[in-house]
């Protein structure tokens, strides 16, 4: 196989997992210190006022990506289109999350009459939805590094730089109030936008291009579509749990619940760099999909397990430094969204096996099962207390990920190997995969 400038040997999945987890670690670990100081200086409603627009702006960003995050790394154009594949990709995420984001606001008063105060002024209303921009092609470019297997990059822009431009921001714009904890999450959507534009024109060689011939975008639109219902379906509960807790159970628990959810995202992170390595892997190299496959399940299980077990076990120790009110309410959430983790694990590793696989109707109906479960028993179980509704989260990814297993082990007996590259509608691996943007 031939290979551009920035090619790594075949198996690199380590080196990957290390990297995008150094990420996910570093995003983790300074959003942790970025709490800890919003919970010093705003209120417990501040903050859950915040989060619920955090959480939608998230939402929206990916949403506005019509999984051609999956599909930049799946299916690069050969090196002469590839610069066109990816303007046209940011073009398109762009004008979509503009139109989300507009959408987002004018439906507030349906699902979020307590947010209404961000469509007070126009320039809220025109910095909410700059921020659901920034992130969305933000979140683009990170497949870009990831499909360049170049994952280092992504420690750079999104651990360090966005970390530190966002915990910079908070105590000036406190005077906001819930919009300066916004105003903060999205200054470091921007700052890592611009690092990563430029980290691409001058390490992979990026120049926009608007031409459109040779990118197959068109040609893996169903990959595509698939990915991005899946993904939307996958991050529903995200949006959609913290306001039934702002609902039912008031802005103070929404805080609560948010805090504990960030902290047990440290654990979430394991398995998503883990998944996202494999996935490059593998489609840098088809031939690798069960022994790359079983080797990121035993790397799961030797890390997600310790992490877990800590995580649960230090969970007073961690929200003391939130304050002793976070301690108090937030501790059993926290112990029930580390266990959690382990379901959250296993629904992940399925889901990218799923992908790799071809098996996107299991995909999708997969994530049908996470949305309706998690959200249906968390609506159910709210009136419980924060306790339910961390349960809620971890029994639906346990459904959604035994079914993705199922289909993924009962797939291949019945069927045999993954389906080839020519099968999937990518390129033969006879063809340059390019290592790079441009060669």
């Amino acid at each position: 196989m031939t290979r551009g400038r920035h090619a790594r040997p075949p198996d690199q999945v380590y080196r990957s997992s290390f990297f995008l987890l150094a990420s996910s670690v570093t995003t983790a670990g300074l959003g942790f210190v970025f709490w800890v100081v919003v919970a010093r200086y705003y209120t417990p409603d501040q903050v859950g006022l915040a989060t619920s627009l955090i959480s939608a702006t998230s939402l929206l960003a990916y949403l506005s990506m019509f999984g051609l995050n999956s599909t930049l790394v799946r299916f690069p154009a050969p090196e002469e289109a590839r610069n066109g594949q990816l303007t046209q990709s940011i073009a398109l995420v762009g004008g979509v999350s503009v139109v989300a984001a507009a959408l987002y606001l004018y439906g507030l008063p349906l699902y979020g009459p307590k947010l209404l105060f961000v469509r007070e002024h126009l320039l809220p209303e025109v910095g909410f939805v700059l921020f659901c921009v920034w992130a969305a092609v933000n979140m683009l470019t990170d497949s870009v590094f990831i499909g360049a297997r170049q994952p280092q990059y992504n420690v750079l822009v999104d651990g360090l730089l966005q970390g530190l431009a966002k915990l910079a921001l908070p105590v000036g714009l406190v005077g906001f109030g819930a919009y300066g904890i916004l105003g903060s999450i999205g200054g470091g959507y921007g700052v890592a936008l611009i690092a990563s534009l430029v980290l691409m024109r001058s390490r992979l060689g990026f120049r926009f291009d608007f031409r459109t011939r040779g990118t197959r975008l068109r040609e893996h639109l169903g990959f595509s579509a698939a990915s991005y219902v899946s993904s939307l379906l996958n991050l529903l509960p995200l949006m959609v749990i913290p306001l039934i807790v702002l609902q039912r159970l008031g802005t103070a628990e929404a805080g609560y619940y948010y805090v504990a959810f960030q902290i047990a995202s440290l654990l979430h992170a394991v398995s998503a760099a883990v998944g996202e390595a494999v996935f490059a892997e593998v489609s840098n190299d088809e031939s690798r999909f069960g022994e790359l496959l079983w080797r990121s399940a035993r790397i799961l299980a030797a890390v997600q397990v310790p992490a877990v077990a800590v995580i649960a076990l230090g969970s007073g120790l961690l929200l003391r430094l939130f304050g002793g009110v976070y301690e108090a309410r937030a501790h059993g959430v926290l112990v029930v969204l580390a266990l959690g983790a382990l379901a959250v694990a296993l629904n992940t590793w399925a889901s990218f096996a799923l992908k790799l696989a071809g098996r996107m109707t299991h995909l999708i109906l997969s994530n049908v099962l996470f949305a309706v479960v998690s959200v249906g028993l968390a609506a159910a179980w709210a009136p419980r207390g924060l306790v339910w509704v961390g349960w809620a989260w971890g029994v639906g990814n346990l459904a959604s990920g035994l079914y993705a297993a199922v289909a993924l082990l009962g797939g291949r007996v019945a069927a045999g190997p993954p389906p080839s590259a020519g099968q999937l509608g990518r390129p033969s691996t006879s063809q340059a995969r390019p290592g790079s943007v441009t060669q």
